[in-house]
């Protein structure tokens, strides 16, 4: 018997659009009033103004027609996820992101355990600030081999790199690819309500830091309780961590670009109100100085730009396929009508449920739609107007949102890059899961109290 594998993500958006264009023939037609805040110029829903309209089927060549259209509709995320990532292929072609941190690495050597929390910190703020997911799959064979060095396993390793960047992408305070694109959807300020994702990071990663230096801690005295011990000890005997790249006066120059490029980003985000066009043309200032201080040519950083972009064609396409489906609800005018009867299931509870609802919900969504700004474009646009329904805050929708779409990144076997990570440590997915699952679960608890505790808050602007 074959064994079941679920479908390719387009796939599968794909069954998602044509589901969508059927219950355009089920589902009654409907609409909530909007008004615009004058002080804010933002459209919110009107609570208890949701009332039937005339119903407008999708047929089938309005279904097709819908693609294109949601491609041009979320085209300005698009273009923004492709500048960036061709931006950060000519940081990454310059070497300077490796060495930087083979130098940090090596420096660590002999302090053992000390370089847990600092290999941690290093890889969450690039999760936290740059979204990097996939731009880690480099760093994974270097720190492995560190943490078989210095007597842990490859579990460790794998850890230090998937969960010090997993924890500091779910509890993001500065990630493009997330919480800027998911409050772009719901109309908030770019990157507002910082400070509060700062604490949620904080707490995040200080509690998956202690997880794995425990772990550690424990193998390194016990090292056949390793669910990956049989396999390190052949990896130690072939063990080389002596092939890492030099860490240059070029590299400290394009490093040096980078933070100055993220300090004058986040001065423009705060005072300035740059938006999804100042922050591409930002990366794009970034990119083209880091390729000129490391050494590219012209036609070097051109190319290297386009195999940047490329990585995230992928994620890209995801976002025009899910906005898509966002067109076909809202051509057959059924949208309001799902985000009335989601409001409906939790509009008795207390708001404080209505959050955490929510929350659960976009975990579970993440598993079918893996990219983070994918499931943006596909859940922000019912969950934004929803929370105006239930009376909780659109920026607490988005915190939902980023948890929940941050945390099953790393133990669902349908995120691409997790996958890849695994295998690099040569663990499975089964042994990982049994690892994992009760950070996991210590994770989920974490976020239900932070959304809770937004919702009480009033976490805002707005």
């Amino acid at each position: 018997m074959k064994k079941f594998r679920l479908p390719h993500t387009y796939a599968l958006l794909f069954f998602i659009i044509i589901f969508a264009a059927i219950l355009t023939y089920v589902v009654p037609a409907g609409e909530f009033d909007r008004e615009e805040d004058p002080d804010t110029e933002r459209i919110f829903v009107v609570p208890e103004s949701f009332h039937k309209v005339e119903s407008n089927p999708v047929g089938p060549f309005d279904l097709f027609k819908a693609i294109p259209q949601g491609m041009e509709s979320a085209g300005y995320i698009i273009f923004f996820v492709l500048m960036i990532g061709g931006s950060f292929g000519i940081l990454q072609s310059t070497g300077a992101i490796d060495a930087g941190i083979g130098k940090a690495v090596i420096a660590m050597k002999g302090k053992e355990k000390l370089i847990i929390p600092v290999v941690m910190f290093i890889f969450s703020l690039a999760g936290a600030m740059l979204g990097s997911a996939e731009e880690m799959l480099p760093f994974y064979p270097i720190v492995i081999s560190l943490a078989l060095a210095l007597g842990f396993d490859s579990v460790t390793g794998t850890a230090m790199v998937l969960l010090g960047a997993g924890a500091g992408f779910a509890g993001a305070f500065l990630n493009p690819f997330t919480v800027g694109i998911a409050q772009g959807i719901a109309g908030l300020p770019l990157f507002s309500g910082i400070e509060f994702r700062l604490i949620v990071y904080a707490a995040i990663l200080g509690v998956t830091i202690i997880y794995v230096y425990r772990y550690a801690s424990k193998i390194q005295k016990k090292p056949e309780l390793s669910p990956t011990y049989e396999q390190d000890k052949i990896k130690q005997e072939n063990l080389n961590i002596d092939n890492l790249p030099e860490f240059n006066t070029r590299h400290k120059l394009v490093l040096g670009i980078l933070v100055v490029g993220m300090g004058i980003l986040a001065f423009g985000v705060i005072k300035l109100e740059f938006y999804i066009t100042e922050l591409t043309a930002t990366f794009l200032i970034i990119g083209i100085l880091a390729g000129i201080a490391g050494g590219l040519g012209i036609n070097e950083i051109g190319e290297e730009f386009v195999n940047g972009a490329k990585e995230l064609v992928y994620g890209a396409l995801v976002i025009g396929l899910a906005t898509s489906i966002m067109v076909v609800l809202e051509e057959g005018r059924i949208l309001d009508t799902i985000i009335n009867g989601m409001a409906t299931l939790v509009q008795g509870l207390p708001s404080t449920l209505s959050g955490i609802g929510m929350f659960l919900v976009q975990s579970l969504m993440n598993i079918f739609v893996p990219s983070g700004s994918g499931q943006a474009a596909v859940s922000m646009p019912i969950m934004a107007p929803m929370s105006d329904v239930v009376g909780i805050t659109r920026q607490t929708s988005v915190l939902a949102f980023q948890l929940g779409d941050g945390f099953s990144n790393v133990i669902s076997p349908t995120s691409g890059y997790f996958m890849a990570a695994i295998a690099i440590g040569g663990i499975t997915w089964e042994k990982w899961a049994k690892w994992m699952l009760p950070l996991f679960l210590i994770w989920t608890a974490i976020g239900a109290v932070f959304v809770a505790l937004s919702v009480i808050i009033n976490y805002g602007p707005f």
